[in-house]
């Protein structure tokens, strides 16, 4: 019987098949967890940032079909709806799964045009990688988002993508998985 579920979603001009998604998804299967990765190309399409609103719709549509346990995981723009679905989530208690996580890559802390920064439920164990030298989102940005709600940050040398950092963050998103599982 699998430990739990994990979301996990790719962020703009990617996909499904995208390296640090792909894993995550490794780590997941070893460690007992089932998952899945929306593919989102349809609405990255629609425009510079693509269709936010709809990222977060169809991720919260597959969120409240899971039983058990759910972590959510994804990279920029996927960390980004990861948050606020999770945020949601917590405010729709007892009408959704047993939200157990949440695991954010170079998370965008604010979107241009989107009404509020990147939200994270209080108490929710919280864990960002994020590049000192991303050229995206500076470095401090994440610092001073992930002080208040208390998130494990974990700075590493590296840009925006994370490439030199794959194994790193799947080795990560394993402590977490570790940590959440029932």
């Amino acid at each position: 019987m699998a430990r739990g579920h994990v979301i996990l979603s790719h962020g703009l001009e990617s996909g499904p098949e995208a390296t640090k998604v792909s894993a995550l998804a490794r780590v997941a299967e070893a460690l007992g967890w089932t998952h899945e990765r929306p593919d989102y190309r349809d609405l990255d399409a629609r425009g510079r940032l693509g269709d936010v609103g709809a990222r977060i719709e169809r991720l919260h549509g597959r969120a409240l079909a899971v039983k058990g346990p759910l972590v959510l995981a994804g990279s920029s723009m996927g960390a980004f709806i990861s948050g606020e679905v999770a945020a949601r989530l917590a405010g729709e208690a007892g009408a959704g799964p047993e939200l157990a996580g949440l695991f954010l890559m170079a998370p965008p802390v604010a979107l241009a045009g989107w009404p509020r920064p990147l939200q994270a439920p209080a108490g929710l164990p919280l864990l960002v990688v994020h590049g000192w030298e991303d050229e995206l989102i500076p470095a401090r940005a994440v610092v001073e988002w992930c002080a208040p709600c208390r998130a494990e940050l974990r700075l590493v040398d590296d840009r925006h993508r994370l490439e030199a950092h794959v194994d790193y963050s799947a080795g990560v998103f394993a402590e977490l998985l570790r940590r959440v599982a029932p």
